[in-house]
C-alpha cells in the first residue's frame, strides 16, 4: 500500500502477453539484433518522461527479458486479461490500479505497445507536452493515409470494383480530407481516463503525427520482414540506434 503523501507517478505500460498466434513470441522475438520488447523499453527509459517502467504480461519469460533490460514486472496478468479479445483499456486500466492500490497514485500512463520498434524518445516528450497544453484526456501517435481514403475501392463477391465512396469520384485528391490513422505505437493518458474506460478514438483525444516511414503494424511476418528493412535502412543512413 501507498502511503499519504505519496507523490503521483507517470506510468509507462508495456502490454506483452505471450500469446501471439500469427508470429509466435512476438513480444520477445529478436528484431534487428535485439528483443522486440528491447526497443520500446529503452525508447521509454531515453524519454525521461517516467517515474515507473512496467511491463503487464502473463509470462515468465517475457517478465525475465523485461527486466534484464531495464523494466520492471511488479505483478503477473490475470488470465482473464490475456486472452485475444481483452482491449488495451482494460489491460492498462489493471495496471492503474494495482499501482494505485500497491504501490503509488498514478497521475498519467502510456501504454506503448511492445511491438514498436520504430517509437522515439522525443515522441514520447511530444505525447505528454500536448496532453498537458492541450488538456486533452489522451495523446498518441498517428500518420497519413498515403492515397486519399474518399477514394477506396472494394471488390465484390463478383470481382467486380466498387468505390466506397462513390460520390468522390470526380474530387480532386488535393481537395479531399487528409485522413490519418492510428500508428500502433504509444497513448498517453490522464489516469482518470484509462479508469473510466474513456474511448480513445474520440473528441477526448489529441495527435502526435508520424511521418509514414516510422510506422509499420507488424501482424505477419511479411510486415515484420517490411519492419526490419525500413529499420535496417535508417539505420544505415543516421547511423544511430534511435531512429
Amino acid at each position: 500500500m501507498h502511503q499519504r503523501g505519496d507523490l503521483p507517478v507517470k506510468l509507462a505500460v508495456i502490454p506483452a502477453r505471450g500469446g501471439s498466434k500469427r508470429i509466435p513470441r512476438k513480444n520477445i522475438k529478436l528484431f534487428c539484433g535485439k528483443p522486440m520488447i528491447a526497443w520500446s523499453i529503452e525508447a521509454a527509459r531515453l524519454s525521461a518522461c517516467f517515474d515507473k517502467i512496467i511491463v503487464s504480461t502473463d509470462d515468465a519469460e517475457i517478465a525475465a527479458l523485461a527486466c534484464q533490460y531495464g523494466a520492471e514486472v511488479p505483478f503477473m496478468r490475470p488470465p482473464e486479461l490475456s486472452d485475444d479479445h481483452t482491449g488495451t483499456i482494460p489491460v492498462i486500466a489493471h495496471a492503474i490500479e494495482w499501482m494505485n492500490l500497491n504501490h503509488c497514485p498514478v497521475e498519467l500512463a502510456c501504454c506503448l505497445y511492445a511491438t514498436a520498434p520504430f517509437v522515439r524518445a522525443e515522441d514520447l516528450r511530444r505525447g505528454i507536452d500536448l496532453l498537458q497544453e492541450t488538456g486533452a484526456d489522451y495523446a498518441f501517435a498517428v500518420t497519413s493515409f498515403p492515397f486519399p481514403i474518399q477514394r477506396a475501392i472494394h471488390i465484390t463477391e463478383h470481382q467486380r470494383v466498387e468505390m466506397f465512396s462513390p460520390q468522390y469520384f470526380n474530387t480532386r485528391s488535393q481537395d479531399l480530407v487528409e485522413a490519418f490513422h492510428d500508428a500502433g505505437q504509444f497513448y498517453w493518458g490522464r489516469a482518470s481516463a484509462w479508469l473510466a474506460g474513456t474511448p480513445l478514438f474520440s473528441q477526448h483525444a489529441t495527435s502526435v503525427p508520424l511521418p509514414r516511414h516510422r510506422v509499420q503494424d507488424i501482424d505477419t511476418l511479411e510486415d515484420w520482414q517490411r519492419a526490419e528493412w525500413l529499420f535496417k535502412a535508417m539505420q544505415s543512413l543516421t547511423g544511430l540506434a534511435e531512429l
